[in-house]
């Protein structure tokens, strides 16, 4: 397989660095911080988001850890292949091509840090390489059926039952890719909307505006119901290999509630558990917080 990549112009361990790997023909975008020699931490993005989210965790902890925080393909600053004729956007195909640019840059000992769309990318990795994770940073990344809120995941589950009915299409174009939709998703529930930074959402504005941006979303979230049919993989690989869990959980999710944090300490016997007052994307009220937990239990791992 023939890899190219976009060296970082930085030396510079402590700053953060943008770069792009080729994966299967597409150009993967991702962020890193600190040096590849360290305890290496993969930042996992949710939707409707890329790695611009983890720019906090990325600015604070590369003193100390390697960071690397890849888009997926559809997101952010990577390659976004044409919905169902380049591309078939669904969970299995986003693994796949983070799972090829963690081997291609030489990333085989990590902590998984999963949010949102994080948790069933980075669950089909770890069930894959349970020899190469090391532990999990879970923040609202769901893997138990009682974390899916029936209210918020209405429209989705609808559609599951009624694929490519055109009405519910629409409604959910309507309500989830509309500017206010995505402004939305990082203001629910938070304690402060007008404190949350407004590049979050007038990135997700710019990338959705692009022709096939709704199919290739629209797919995604008919084969999340895939995700839930794994649940019960996912929790046994958590059983069976007890990785170390840091969750930092935001209480008022409109999709994962908190009941979805409570399973992971039914499986995992070592866990520092969290629940904070704020939204779906908890970094942006809570960012120093979650960053010092990170850097006392990323030391603890050695």
């Amino acid at each position: 397989m023939q890899t190219t990549s976009i060296t970082p112009a930085s030396a510079d361990h402590h700053t953060v660095r943008y770069a792009t790997e080729k994966v299967n023909g597409l150009d993967i975008f991702y962020r890193e911080a600190g040096d590849p020699s360290k305890q290496a931490v993969v930042l996992l993005h949710g939707f409707p988001h890329s790695s611009h989210q983890y720019r906090e965790v990325l600015a604070a902890l590369g003193d100390e850890f390697y960071l690397i925080a890849p888009d997926y393909p559809g997101f952010g600053d990577s390659s976004f292949p044409a919905p169902r004729t380049e591309f078939d956007y669904t969970f299995d195909n986003l693994a796949d091509v983070i799972d090829q640019f963690l081997i291609q840059r030489g990333v085989t000992d990590y902590v998984l840090m999963i949010q949102d769309y994080g948790a069933p990318v980075g669950f089909r990795i770890a069930t894959r390489h349970p020899e190469k994770v090391k532990g999990f940073v879970v923040m609202n990344g769901n893997a138990y059926e009682e974390g899916i809120s029936p209210e918020g995941w209405a429209p989705i589950m609808k559609y599951w039952e009624n694929p490519g009915d055109p009405e519910i299409e629409a409604q959910i174009i309507a309500n989830v890719f509309s500017d206010e939709g995505l402004r939305w998703q990082y203001t629910h529930g938070t304690r402060n909307p007008d404190g949350i930074n407004p590049d979050n959402w007038n990135l997700d504005i710019a990338k959705f505006a692009r022709p096939g941006q709704h199919r290739a979303q629209l797919d995604l979230f008919f084969d999340y119901q895939n995700n839930i049919k794994l649940y019960p993989q996912w929790q046994q690989y958590l059983r069976d290999n007890q990785p170390p869990v840091l969750l930092v959980w935001g209480k008022n999710d409109a999709f994962f509630p908190v009941p979805g944090a409570e399973g992971y300490k039914r499986d995992v016997k070592n866990i520092d558990y969290h629940i904070l007052d704020t939204g779906h994307f908890a970094l942006e009220e809570e960012a120093e917080f979650i960053t010092n937990k990170m850097r006392s239990f990323l030391r603890g791992l050695d």
